[in-house]
């Protein structure tokens, strides 16, 4: 039975409604609609102009329509009488194919049909800094290894403890926050679950961590590369399938290598045969390309991989198996669209179970000071207009996730490549001034 958000309102003290939806370029969309009117947003939506956000639409297009999805309604813990919920888009009584949360959907649709259920979680670094977004904003925290430093966590800490109180009272299952690797960076975790669910934590965990960081005086940025220097902001995303009942661990096999099955290696084959495609979805932007081909940090690494490989428990590769029934996807950023990451995922793994693809040889060598042994294995693009070109050639891929959606993620994309080109730098007068 659908949820009635009216109800909800009244029950829980709601005043407003926060209708919400991710763009191609996860911008997080909202209007604030009050409880008086959401029996009628509940049935036909908050209308938008699709071509005011970023998704391939024109100023002619018809009214966007968000209709909430009322199983993903979250009362915001820190202020009570806003409730947040996420909605699928329509236009015309029609389900937006390019709209993320769409994709994904029909992803998990289509991953139900095979009998199997997809369950993920994800650790999403973010780093807090100065409301001017100029330098982290604690000026003590700079040791040359930070990660898991307690005195800088702790004079973090009535912003990190805000937001995990928040998750408990959520029933997220937190369990663990820390400081990591890059002076100013943090990570919080909580439980895996459903990849649609997953994905609607994960948007508005990004919502919420921004948010406290404002009330606090900070901002937070989940940029995947914000300093020269430090280890970027990685977005971790641990994999694992399941019977369509969510009670048997379909990935799991105590017999075999690593404890994954051989449906969890061929899952994972199909995520090694798309790599380099993939990329052009988990590293989104110009700057994600800092991040994983950044040189050597002042921690001594960079935590993020460079080269298409798999390994045991390693964390110098693109994909590391930590446990069995499991594995972990090292590759996507902070700036990673939190459906587009889960929808890739599943589009490229349910080829590689239908394909039985092997994911090849694993590697248990230090990547960063050995990589260079490895003669066989891909590099991953070099910047995003490489990762754009392999994606539009990996026709497979792009019809898994949607044609409509590939050819206008593509057309955006490539405009965002062109922007970055024509914008002239200080680095070019410094480089080129004198010559």
């Amino acid at each position: 039975m659908t949820l009635d958000l009216a109800a909800f309102a009244k029950d829980k003290g709601i005043k407003y409604f926060m209708i919400s939806y991710t763009d191609l370029f996860s911008g997080q969309r909202a209007k604030l609609v009050p409880a008086q009117a959401i029996a009628g947003m509940q049935e036909e939506g908050a209308g938008f102009a699709g071509f005011a956000t970023w998704l391939d639409m024109t100023p002619a297009h018809p009214d966007l329509f968000a209709v909430p999805d009322a199983t993903s309604v979250i009362q915001l813990p820190w202020k009570k009488d806003v409730a947040w919920v996420a909605a699928d888009c329509m236009m015309e009584g029609r389900l937006v194919a390019q709209a993320p949360r769409n994709v994904l959907k029909k992803l998990v649709g289509k991953a139900e049909a095979a009998g199997k259920r997809v369950k993920t979680g994800v650790e999403a670094e973010f780093f807090l800094i100065t409301a001017d977004g100029e330098q982290i904003s604690d000026g003590r925290d700079t040791a040359e290894k930070p990660c898991y430093d307690q005195q800088a966590v702790m004079r973090r800490y009535d912003v990190i403890a805000e937001i995990c109180d928040y998750m408990l009272e959520l029933g997220w299952g937190a369990y663990q926050n820390d400081h990591e690797d890059a002076n100013g960076q943090f990570e919080m975790n909580w439980e895996f679950d459903d990849a649609l669910k997953t994905a609607d934590k994960h948007s508005f965990f990004k919502f919420m961590v921004k948010s406290i960081a404002e009330k606090h005086g900070l901002r937070a940025t989940f940029m995947p590369k914000p300093f020269k220097g430090l280890t970027g902001n990685g977005c971790h995303c641990h994999i694992s399938v399941w019977d369509n009942d969510g009670r048997v661990n379909v990935f799991a096999d105590k017999t075999a290598e690593f404890g994954l099955s051989a449906e969890g290696r061929h899952f994972l084959g199909g995520i090694m045969k798309h790599a380099s495609a993939l990329a052009a979805i988990t590293n989104p932007t110009v700057n994600s390309y800092k991040r994983i081909n950044a040189p050597r940090t002042t921690s001594g690494a960079t935590w993020s991989p460079n080269t298409v490989t798999w390994t045991g428990n390693n964390r110098t590769h693109m994909v590391r198996v930590p446990g069995p029934g499991r594995f972990e996807l090292r590759l996507p950023d902070g700036a990673v669209n939190p459906y587009l990451l889960q929808a890739i995922i599943i589009a490229a793994g349910l080829d590689g179970l239908d394909d039985r693809a092997d994911p090849g040889p694993h590697h248990d060598i230090d990547m960063y000071a050995e990589g260079h042994l490895v003669k066989n294995a891909p590099r991953l693009p070099l910047n995003l207009l490489d990762a754009l070109r392999a994606y539009d050639a990996d026709e497979t891929l792009k019809a898994a996730i949607g044609s409509e959606f590939s050819a206008a993620y593509l057309k955006l994309k490539h405009q965002e490549w062109n922007a970055y080109c024509s914008h002239f730098t200080q680095w070019e007068r410094d480089s080129t001034l004198d010559i």
